[in-house]
């Protein structure tokens, strides 16, 4: 079984999703192409790292739409449970104020097809997935339960892929947006050290 999904097709799926106050009955991840999307998977509704996470990516939504990307959550929780979340004030562990889509997976289907299920217990790890505009996987990232993700980190590889996209140049490592690539070749190596050579 293959585990590593970056340089393949993203597994298709339609399913329910909560939307504010409204139930998508047909979300399909087809819909996005042309996008950039930020799809994460978080274990459960109504727990307590879950809700920070959610927060964090609300927090930054102007942030990734800037780049023509969308973020999309989804758990094993069905959409009634979103649509409870969602009403549920900040201060009493809800989501109130997520304007993202939540998708149900309530038969742990898209869990499986992108390999982020937690078998025995029948959850979700938090996977992140960022999926180009033609529908390919380009960074995966899959955490253990307890282990919040950075938001700022999956911005981060955003503007990385958009970089290469539009410069043609690779990230390396620590890469932030406003500074300089790298030709993917022995010649851009060497330039992109020699400031650090010429100072010692």
């Amino acid at each position: 079984m293959h585990t590593v999904l970056v340089g393949k097709a993203a597994p298709p799926f339609t399913a329910k999703a909560a939307f504010k106050d409204q139930v998508i009955d047909e979300f399909s991840l087809a819909d996005f192409l042309g996008k950039y999307v930020i799809f994460f998977f978080y274990p459960l509704d109504f727990t307590y790292v879950c809700p920070t996470e959610l927060h964090a990516f609300q927090d930054k939504l102007n942030e990734f739409e800037k780049r023509n990307a969308s973020v999309i959550g989804c758990s094993v929780d069905s959409w009634f449970c979103h649509l409870a979340w969602l009403n549920t004030p900040k201060s009493k562990g809800g989501i109130e104020g997520v304007e993202y889509p939540l998708v149900s997976d309530i038969h742990k289907t898209i869990a499986r097809d992108f390999h982020v299920l937690k078998e025995e217990d029948g959850i979700a790890y938090r996977g992140l997935f960022l999926i180009d505009k033609q529908g390919i996987v380009r960074h995966q990232l899959v955490n253990d339960l307890p282990l919040g993700r950075s938001v700022d980190e999956a911005l981060r590889m955003l503007d990385a892929l958009i970089f290469f996209e539009q410069q043609g140049e690779v990230c390396p490592a620590n890469w932030q947006l406003g500074e300089k690539g790298m030709k993917p070749d022995a010649e851009g190596l060497a330039q992109y050290f020699t400031p650090v050579s010429g100072r010692e």
